[in-house]
């Protein structure tokens, strides 16, 4: 397929995934989904989204919203349409290149696929994810990225774990990095002083943002936190919606007798959010497996000391400026909390240090070289 150097190219994305859900259905890939939404018309794309009856939309000149009759917040639902609705939608709306954001895209099209690979952790712990979601995942992204003219991974690992795990060529695998937010900065003092009055926040917290899941590994973060001290007016806030198989989390709480030190804020709007990364001491994100690590990046664009795991693709976004610690040694785990809340001289260099790296990161540079991709996709074949 060629397409006219006149005319931007035309993308269909499926976005049935875009939520408006206080859950952790709007964490993650729907920010992601989000993201591209918002920037590739800037980049000179034409985009058509695919959403369900439910997804929040606002039409603009270069992003049109097709809405399917199918309820796709229901994931059979949704998964019936990608594979049975969607080549008859990419036909209708006349689509240069069809874009699956979250691992899978149609089997059958009438046009180039594009399939972004956030992370194999389906894959590398199965045991985590429910049998349902497991299947699926294994399925559809095996043979999904084993057909796409081009597979784009959020990361250098995550590019060598799709052609190693799942045997896509290497050549046809493009690393496109996530962006940073740029409402993810430093606030003023005032501002976060008068948000700690209005969330009745502890005088010193350690902060957690993310899904309550058992890969975050936040069992291993509370037993450390107990550990690390240094006194009892620090507290650990573990701010998320609850995921799946997070009862170990709640136990290890009442078991550690941590009741009135851990708490669960729930669900952290995205316009919120800087307030809290500003309001830490420290972000913890000591999470098992990543395939990029978003909030790292982001409690670094906020001024924020971090402490991140040593493994996955958390020492690529956390770059040199993180403490990096074995995910699986509390004592490690520990012994970090307690340098970053008090080594004032250590916290001060990974302040300076992380925003210095998080600059590197936007959502518009993320557009522009995902649009690269795309045109390789309708230039030429595969690897």
């Amino acid at each position: 397929m060629h397409v006219s150097q006149q005319r931007p190219i035309h993308v269909a994305i499926n976005a049935h995934l875009l939520s408006g859900d206080p859950s952790y259905r709007s964490a993650g890939v729907h920010q992601y989904i989000h993201h591209l939404l918002t920037y590739l018309p800037q980049a000179g794309c034409r985009v058509t989204a695919f959403v369900g009856p439910r997804a929040p939309v606002a039409q603009a000149e270069s992003l049109r919203y097709r809405r399917a009759r199918w309820p796709t917040h229901r994931p059979a639902a949704r998964v019936l349409w990608e594979q049975l609705a969607q080549g008859r939608a990419l036909r209708a709306v006349g689509a240069d290149l069809a874009h699956g954001p979250v691992f899978v895209g149609p089997l059958v099209a009438p046009c180039p696929v594009v399939v972004t690979v956030h992370d194999l952790s389906f894959l590398r712990y199965p045991h985590l994810f429910r049998p349902a979601n497991r299947l699926y995942l294994r399925l559809f992204t095996r043979l999904s990225v084993r057909r796409a003219r081009r597979v784009i991974a959020v990361s250098a690992h995550a590019a060598e774990e799709t052609a190693r795990l799942l045997g896509v060529a290497r050549g046809n695998i493009r690393v496109v990095y996530h962006g940073v937010d740029p409402i993810f900065r430093p606030l003023p003092p005032e501002e976060v002083a008068a948000f700690r009055v209005r969330r009745s926040l502890p005088e010193r917290f350690v902060l957690f943002v993310g899904t309550l899941e058992p890969r975050k590994n936040l069992a291993r973060l509370i037993e450390a936190f107990a550990r690390a001290g240094p006194d009892s007016r620090t507290a650990l806030v573990l701010a998320g919606a609850r995921g799946w198989y997070d009862e170990e989390i709640f136990a290890a709480v009442e078991r550690l007798g941590l009741s009135a030190r851990v708490h669960f804020p729930g669900y952290v709007p995205n316009d919120e959010l800087p307030l809290w990364y500003n309001a830490a001491d420290v972000f913890a994100y000591p999470s098992l497996y990543e395939g990029f690590g978003l909030p790292v990046l982001e409690a670094q664009a906020c001024g924020t000391p971090v402490l991140t795991s040593s493994v996955s693709a958390l020492p690529e976004a956390a770059g040199d400026g993180a403490l990096l610690v074995d995910p699986y040694d509390v004592e490690a785990i520990a012994e970090g909390l307690h340098r970053l809340l008090t080594d004032e001289p250590l916290r001060e260099t990974l302040r300076r240090r992380g925003l210095e790296h998080a600059a590197h990161f936007s959502w518009p540079r993320t557009a522009a070289q995902t649009v690269a991709v795309y045109q390789e996709a309708i230039a030429g074949g595969r690897a």
